[in-house]
């Protein structure tokens, strides 16, 4: 048996397997990983039924149904003034990871740095590890704000991307037009490519608007913008997403694109394509996971868990220092604590940062049925 090539031999299974794993396994109510416990649209399931009697079983164009990638391209004008052509510029993707991958593998190389802001997605580091790249972890201030101090300090001779993402996972917060503005400055200045996770692009509260990479037409020019239709319709299981980019870095995107998963799922695309002909869908998405929010930080109130602001998502951090019996228990210990006995499924901070920070913070998921979130509350009422 010859020796197997030591790839990621330092990356284990990931933090949502291992918690949903132990969920299950203690039956508690998973507020772990990040996905719905409710049910689609039915005229969207119903459309990919209608799909698949049409005939839409083949391979569809390497870059996407086009009819998908011209809805895509409509609404990235209509929310941003951003004028993406469809044939060029939108590629559809097996979800918002692997368009996250194939962008970062385009624009980067063997030696190459990449930024990421921690607490970061876990995906980011293993991606970016596997282009030969080396991820530079740039540490968000105190409050979970983006430090632009620090980033300027990361950018090296080697520095060649920076991943964004916002609305931000795990911490729930959003980036403002300042920021998206000084990053412009940056990559301009330092010559970057920005590789922009914006799968919660349509989940920002209060009335605040997304600023979306797009918005910004000199960081878009430089930028791959990466959205996920699973996380906009409640169908994670699908995995079907798009990225934008300007044709240089699409045809870059696409040469890799079509040696990896090639196309998706015709039917799918073709289900999208019709559903995204009406915008209330996503247009109303921040008002439906706002109430959510609401209702899950109310039911938390009397308890001594330490709410965190929520600007965006469908996550809400908090602090658990103050809960008297473990709450000095480091974070990953304290998540395993809280699943097998309160009953409650959480998601360590810690796990997002290249050397574990210990903050006392843990990550919950409210993308769930009224039903599922009271349980939780009633079960979290018991900490003391």
């Amino acid at each position: 048996m010859p020796a197997l090539p030591a790839k990621l031999p330092n990356t284990g299974t990931t933090i949502f397997t291992v918690m949903s794993a132990l969920a299950a396994e203690h039956g508690a109510v998973n507020l772990g990983q990040g996905f719905p416990d409710f049910g689609a649209d039915p005229a969207l399931l119903q459309a990919v039924t209608e799909a698949m009697a049409a005939g839409h079983n083949q391979y569809p164009p390497m870059t996407g149904v086009p009819a998908l990638r011209l809805g895509v391209a409509a609404k990235l004008n209509a929310l941003y003034g951003a004028a993406y052509d469809a044939d060029r510029d939108i590629t559809i993707t097996a979800g918002g990871t692997q368009g996250l991958i194939t962008a970062l593998h385009a624009c980067v190389g063997a030696g190459d740095e990449v930024l990421i802001i921690e607490p970061a997605y876990d995906s980011y580091d293993p991606a970016i590890r596997l282009a030969g790249a080396v991820p530079v972890g740039v540490p968000m201030t105190m409050d979970y704000r983006l430090d632009w101090a620090a980033v300027r300090a990361a950018i090296t001779p080697r520095t060649r991307a920076l991943v964004l993402n916002t609305p931000h996972n795990p911490s729930g917060r959003v980036a403002t037009a300042d920021d998206l503005r000084e990053l412009e400055r940056l990559a301009e200045q330092h010559d970057l490519f920005v590789v922009s996770d914006e799968v919660y692009e349509h989940m920002v509260f209060d009335g605040a608007p997304h600023q979306s990479v797009a918005r910004y037409p000199a960081l878009r020019e430089r930028s791959f913008l990466v959205s996920s239709f699973g996380k906009n319709f409640h169908v994670t299981g699908w995995k079907v997403g798009f990225v934008a980019a300007p044709p240089t870095l699409s045809a870059a995107f696409r040469r890799l694109h079509q040696y990896t998963v090639f196309t998706v799922h015709t039917p799918t695309q073709h289900a999208l394509a019709a559903y995204l002909a009406d915008p209330a869908p996503w247009q109303a998405l921040s008002a439906f996971y706002q109430a959510k929010r609401d209702a899950f930080r109310a039911a938390l109130d009397g308890t001594p868990l330490k709410l965190l602001p929520c600007e965006g998502t469908y996550f809400q951090t908090v602090d658990y220092r103050a809960v008297s019996t473990h709450g000095a228990l480091p974070e990953l210990d304290f998540a395993r604590w809280l699943t097998t006995e309160i009953g409650v499924a959480a998601i360590p901070l810690s796990v997002f940062y290249q050397q574990p920070q210990q903050r006392g913070h843990v990550r919950f998921c409210f993308a769930k049925r009224d039903d599922t979130l009271a349980e939780a509350a009633q079960r979290l009422a018991r900490l003391g």
